[in-house]
């Protein structure tokens, strides 16, 4: 065993501050994996989250999306919705179009979402910085919307817990632009499955006893569905022997502010999504744009209110 003395101690700690590094040493049970259709963390060999945007995906994702040490948090591509993608971002219509869903035969959607230039920048400290510019139009038609998107994922704390934020700038090009939802309502006041539309997270369907809770307190279905206003969600849930979640929070800034919610709490069947569109649409004109900015909390146990409460006042004013 080596043993140094205190002036060479502070020595290392010196250069360490110098060089930028850490003393001790980074864990060096994480590394990155780099492919030519992905970028994962893994812990002790375990993908702690992958991001998928590969030209085989319909849209970029993350999955799996789960804690150190496990359990997987998302569901990929599930039998009964095959476009839910883990966690990703869609349109539902654009210009009466439909983004949403891919055909079961073609796996090809009515309107295309493209992407390019993502640029995905690691860190020693085990964050990432993940850029790209998409692009949406019908399947054979002109670009009618675009966008900018930055996500930057926080490296794990010592709970496993980090955070996913994301910023998208749109922007309406070549004539005006309609934002649409499928109905959250039938024509007799029924609630239905309509009112989705943007962020959404598939959860693993292998959760037990989920819990919903807003800012506000514990909410109230209707058709194993919750439809509200409130500026942050949690999602939480046990898989096995161990208790996790996924907040969402939102921007004070963005459209719809604080946003609309649309869930799905099904045994199995678990949906969570910051629906920006879910009680009316959106209507850009040529040159008009906005950002939606959120942050995606992954964390072990269960949050109460107060924490939720506390973590979208920290959040809220985001810029």
């Amino acid at each position: 065993m080596m043993h140094f003395s205190r002036k060479t101690a502070w020595l290392f700690l010196a250069l360490a501050g110098v060089c930028g590094c850490q003393w001790p040493p980074a864990d060096t049970a994480r590394t990155w994996e780099r492919k030519a259709d992905s970028l994962a963390l893994r812990q002790d060999g375990q993908i702690v989250w992958r991001f998928n945007f590969g030209t085989n995906e319909a849209k970029p994702n993350f999955h799996p999306l789960s804690l150190p040490g496990g359990p997987v948090l998302s569901c990929y591509r599930p039998t009964d919705h095959p476009w839910h993608r883990g966690l990703w971002f869609s349109w539902k219509y654009i210009n009466h179009v439909n983004y949403w869903e891919e055909d079961r035969k073609t796996g090809v959607a009515q309107g295309t979402t493209e992407w390019s230039a993502q640029q995905l920048e690691t860190h020693r400290d085990f964050s990432a910085r993940l850029t790209m510019d998409l692009k949406y139009h019908p399947a054979h038609g002109p670009v009618v919307l675009v966008e900018h998107r930055v996500i930057t994922v926080s490296a794990p704390d010592k709970t496993g817990a980090y955070n996913l934020d994301w910023t998208m700038t749109f922007k309406a090009v070549g004539g005006t632009v309609l934002l649409d939802r499928a109905p959250p309502v039938d024509e007799k006041g029924n609630n239905v499955s309509g009112g989705y539309a943007g962020l959404g997270l598939r959860a693993a369907a292998d959760f037990r006893d989920a819990e919903v809770i807003t800012s506000e307190g514990p909410v109230q279905y209707e058709n194993y569905r919750f439809r509200g206003k409130s500026p942050a969600l949690d999602f939480s849930g046990t898989i096995g022997d161990r208790t996790a979640g996924v907040a969402f929070l939102d921007c004070n800034s963005n459209l719809n502010a604080p946003t609309p919610w649309y869930v799905v709490n099904r045994a199995s069947w678990y949906y969570i999504s910051p629906a920006v569109l879910t009680f009316q649409p959106e209507t850009l004109q040529a040159g008009e744009g906005f950002t939606l900015r959120y942050r995606v909390a992954a964390h072990p146990g269960r949050w109460t209110t107060e924490q939720l409460r506390l973590a979208a006042d920290h959040y809220g004013a985001c810029r």
